[in-house]
């Protein structure tokens, strides 16, 4: 009875442990992409975003979004006007200004179109795929990612 109440509570804290998503620092996203390859989904964000903190609340809290992502994706949450200094392919990236300014890797990877939330897909080869702005619901971002997970990004585009 013991060992089965054990497997139990054991069984319930890895349920549990896969409903959320696995988010990852920047560092530690490429240090496991450089090791098992994967598409990196960056969710942009800042302390003062209400939509932001609703993506988290509602959309990323959902069981089958986190199992998505965790499955397909190195989830990266990225604090746009963070102050720390990131070193990425040789270059130096920082937050150039004080207060609400962004950080130069936020700048480059939304292509200096800042708005939050915004979320950013990179392949293995750390190359912008694409740039989704605004508030999702669950739906919608199972298809996005869904679009990902079936590998439609690589099939040509018809014109």
């Amino acid at each position: 009875m013991k060992k089965l109440l054990i497997f139990l509570l054991l069984a319930s804290n890895i349920a549990v442990a896969q409903e959320k998503i696995n988010w990852m620092s920047w560092d530690e996203a490429i240090a496991a992409n450089e090791k098992e390859p994967k598409l990196i989904f960056i969710d942009m964000y800042t302390s003062w975003c209400g939509w932001c903190k609703r993506m988290d609340q509602t959309t990323f809290s959902d069981k089958g979004i986190s199992e998505k992502m965790n499955d397909n994706f190195y989830a990266v949450k990225f604090d746009a006007e963070r102050k720390d200094t990131i070193m990425f392919k040789g270059q130096t990236l920082v937050n150039p200004g004080g207060g609400r300014s962004p950080h130069q890797l936020a700048v480059s990877l939304l292509d200096r179109n800042m708005s939050y939330p915004s979320f950013v897909v990179l392949n293995e080869n750390y190359q912008r795929l694409n740039i989704l702005k605004g508030y999702r619901d669950v739906k919608f971002m199972e298809e996005y990612f869904q679009f990902y997970i079936d590998k439609k990004h690589l099939q040509p585009q018809a014109e």
